[in-house]
């Protein structure tokens, strides 16, 4: 089963968050899949990760520039994709209320998710218990005035 977290932002947008989680998974050696909800996402996301100034350098692909097997970070909309991870991740990001149908192929799972939005809370409540029911360890983190608090 996979350690699926729960990213409440209620500071930021995952423009701003995702940069930093995905250094430290560089840093930590992994590789990520960030599975975002259309092709226009991608794109915008993909140009806000080159953009990006801390860290200054997130490396990563997309299907437009292939070569998936050579990028520490790949970006798709596509679910199949996701769940191939043709980039060999053992992290997988879902931002804008992407779904995966297979979190258990992926070590650990980080589902961000905009706690300003009423609609984006309750669809992140049913992927936690789509989550919980499949046996995946969970945890919630929220967004504080010093980063990142893991709540009960």
């Amino acid at each position: 089963m996979s350690d699926v977290g729960f990213y409440h932002l209620s500071r930021t947008g995952p423009d701003k968050a995702l940069p930093k989680l995905l250094g430290r998974t560089l840093a930590a050696g992994e590789r990520a899949l960030v599975l975002c909800a259309s092709p226009e996402r991608v794109e915008a996301l993909d140009a806000s990760l080159w953009l990006s100034a801390d860290p200054a350098w997130l490396p990563h692909g997309t299907a437009r520039t292939n070569e998936a097997d050579l990028q520490p970070i790949w970006l798709t909309a596509a679910a199949s994709e996701a769940a191939a991870a043709p980039n060999g991740a053992h992290f997988l990001f879902l931002v804008d209320g992407a779904d995966c149908p297979d979190l258990a192929r992926f070590t650990r799972v980080f589902d961000l998710f905009d706690g300003a939005d009423d609609a984006a809370v309750a669809a992140a409540r049913a992927r936690w218990a789509a989550a919980k029911e499949a046996g995946h360890t969970l945890a919630y983190w929220q967004q504080g005035p010093g980063g990142w608090e893991r709540k009960a």
